[in-house]
């Protein structure tokens, strides 16, 4: 199937305007309706949104590619908009989009959708194809650009596919992937090519998306190849490079930086890559390697974990909002949040999902290190991290008068009787990396066994051994440790409250929240609210009362984090209507969508304006935030449920205060836009 084939002349619109996002989203959504093949517009439109939801479409280049593979379409079909004056759509470069394909495909098995978006994007890297698309004069024009850039790419290939097979000696091979394994993971595959080309290079790419893994590399082409690029965000199969020099990176910079990549890779300017039978392994040294597994696998975890904070806080937040209603606020003590049958269910629910927030952490980052071998150890680790060492109790019940010098150590180092043994958050993280290279450790420890025992490995030898190896770190070492580093952060949260520097604690979290808009500072602020918002439920759980200062400053660290997340947007958009001669056109569009992502507590719609201007935005939304999450603790703010920005005003403690900080916060925002942004071009206004 071609691209031509699911595009018709109804389905295409030249002159496009629109005001943000979601309008262009269902102006396509109707330009799809017209070509008859879609039985539900409603249900097809919620999936285009859905998919939205997961990660944006808008790849870049002034490109968004949406798609959408449901019941409600009776047949694959495409259609496409020209927007002259572009609109914003959460591009992953910030930038406005001036051109879009929506893609319908019928939830089948064969992924029509994914083929066609594969070969879009492939034609999408060729910047001439782009500008042709954007200029055409007609729906015909617009069709014919598509129909010639097509036959073009498929006449190559017939030519690649029949080259002799000595061509076949690919000096470089390349495998590209992404989380998601669709608009980038072609892209990058599309611009390696094209260097390889540029540069004289013979390269063969290997594209593992989520159609399945594409143009597969063969051992004879391995053995051959002078060196491998590993442009990926995603685990790929390693095992067969053993012994050559590779060379790994994101797959942006497949993308961007394609030619580089290639060079490292036949001049062997890269580490050897060791195999230990299909682990990740490759030489740290290699440039920015460590770092990026590090972070990738971190926010493996933190990804994982948001939907239960999230989704738990929430509805613990709705037992404390019932209880409060009703007058238990300040007499509910222990049982505060669970005085009525309706309120302990959801703090009872609220509770379950919240206590899986540690070890679904730890087990994601051991599941993006060693697959799925790591995630049952991860997983425990991440339980021990939660609870700490309950055992202790039945030590003393077991053998009450103890077992001498033995028996010392394990109370005074290990189980710690007058001390804290939940190392909590800090210790899912540590534990998820320490059960991940644990189990990488036993797979290659284990690579040699006879043949007989090679199968009972993932089930018996890795679980087995990581828990048991996992479990004594934790209660010996790990639990221990951050169990101290624990009761030293919440002495010192408490010390800053009575000492009256809550406010230093209010401005540093909300500044963090404004830094990077949804990047690994933002979400460590996040994160740390949300910690504390455990650690109150648990003040509570031992017989504390609401108004106990140490539960109220949980509470303020979190109203902290959430009131400078919210004023980024809101900032942004109040100065491009005080200021309108420092914002483009495309920019000034976007208030209404600013102002609704800000009070829904969702920075990253500040993520284009930083990502064009940081010099000047960020400094800007950073101090604005501070300002906001200053005045939020001096003020005494309180907040129980870990999202909904103004969605959940109902759970914050002073809320006019509350919302009286963040209007003064967005306005500093503002205020410093105006005068640190210069004036933009008449004609872009």
């Amino acid at each position: 199937m071609r691209v031509k084939d699911l595009l018709s002349p109804e389905c295409i619109e030249l002159s496009g305007k629109a005001s943000d996002k979601a309008d262009v989203i269902r102006q396509m959504v109707d330009l799809m309706v017209r070509r008859g093949n879609i039985s539900d517009r409603e249900a097809y439109e919620k999936g285009v949104f859905a998919r939205e939801e997961e990660s944006t479409t808008g790849i870049g280049d002034g490109i968004a590619i949406p798609h959408c593979k449901s019941d409600a379409v009776k047949a694959p079909g495409l259609a496409a908009m020209v927007l002259p004056d572009g609109v914003e759509f959460d591009a992953l470069d910030g930038q406005p989009v001036h051109l879009i394909f929506l893609i319908a495909a019928p939830n089948t098995e064969d992924n029509v959708h994914l083929e066609v978006l594969a070969r879009l994007s492939e034609l999408l890297m060729d910047s001439d194809f782009i500008d042709a698309l954007l200029h055409a004069g007609s729906k015909e024009e617009f069709l014919a650009v598509i129909d010639k850039a097509e036959s073009g790419r498929q006449e190559a290939d017939v030519k690649k596919q029949q080259a002799p097979s000595d061509q076949n000696d690919y000096e470089v091979l390349a495998v590209t992937s992404c989380p998601n394994g669709v608009a980038h993971t072609y892209m990058a595959a599309e611009a390696l090519e094209k260097a390889g080309k540029k540069l004289g290079v013979r390269i063969k790419v290997e594209t593992r998306g989520s159609g399945g893994a594409k143009n597969v590399v063969t051992d004879a082409e391995i053995a051959a190849a002078k060196g491998i690029v590993i442009a990926a965000d995603a685990n790929v199969p390693m095992d067969r490079f053993d012994g050559k020099p590779l060379v790994e990176a994101r797959v942006a910079d497949g993308i961007h930086k394609p030619e580089e990549l290639i060079n490292r890779a036949r001049k062997g300017d890269a580490p050897v890559y060791h195999s230990a039978k299909g682990v990740r392994h490759t030489d740290d040294s290699a440039k920015g390697s460590a770092g990026h597994k590090i972070y990738t696998s971190l926010m493996a975890g933190v990804s994982a974990m948001l939907p239960f904070v999230i989704g738990g806080g929430i509805l613990t937040a709705i037992a404390f909002l019932i209880d409060t209603i009703l007058g238990f606020g300040t007499t509910g003590g222990s049982n505060f949040g669970s005085m009525v049958p309706l309120s302990a269910f959801f703090k009872y629910s609220g509770g379950l999902a919240m206590s899986l927030m540690v070890p679904v952490l730890a087990g994601f980052i051991a599941y993006s290190i060693a697959d799925k071998p790591g995630l049952a150890v991860g997983f425990l680790g991440g339980l021990l991290a939660a609870n700490g060492n309950a055992l202790a109790d039945n030590f003393a019940k077991i053998w009450p008068d103890g077992l001498g010098g033995f028996q010392g150590f394990i109370d005074r180092f290990a189980f710690q009787h007058s001390g804290n043994t939940v190392s909590g958050f800090l210790g899912g993280i540590a534990v998820g990396f320490l059960a991940g290279y644990i189990v990488l450790w036993l797979e290659k420890s284990t690579e040699k066994l006879p043949k007989s025992v090679q199968g009972i490995r993932p089930m018996l030898i890795y679980p087995v051994i990581g828990m048991f190896i996992v479990s004594i770190i934790m209660c010996f070492i790990f639990n221990p440790l951050i169990g101290l580093i624990n009761t030293g952060l919440s002495d010192m949260l408490t010390a800053l409250g009575r000492s009256g520097l809550v406010w230093l604690l209010g401005m540093i979290l909300a500044g963090m929240m404004a830094v990077d808009m949804g990047g690994p500072i933002n979400k460590a602020a996040y994160v740390f609210g949300t910690f504390m918002l455990t650690n109150a439920s648990e003040y509570l759980s031992k017989g504390a009362q609401q108004s106990d200062p140490k539960v109220a400053l949980c509470y303020m660290s979190m109203a902290a984090v959430m009131i400078g997340g919210m004023c980024p947007p809101v900032g942004i958009a109040i100065a491009s209507k005080l200021f309108p001669g420092k914002f483009t056109k495309t920019e000034k569009e976007g208030f209404v969508s600013n102002i609704v992502m800000g009070a829904s507590f969702i920075t990253e719609a500040a993520i284009p304006f930083a990502a064009s201007d940081p010099a000047h935005v960020i400094p800007a939304t950073f101090c604005g935030s501070a300002v906001a999450g200053l005045l939020s603790a001096l003020f005494g703010c309180t907040l129980m449920a870990p999202h909904g920005g103004v969605f959940v005003i109902a759970t914050i403690g002073r809320w006019p205060l509350f919302l009286l900080a963040w209007l003064i916060g967005s306005f500093v925002t503002a205020i410093l836009l105006g005068v640190l942004r210069k004036e933009v071009a008449a004609e872009d206004r």
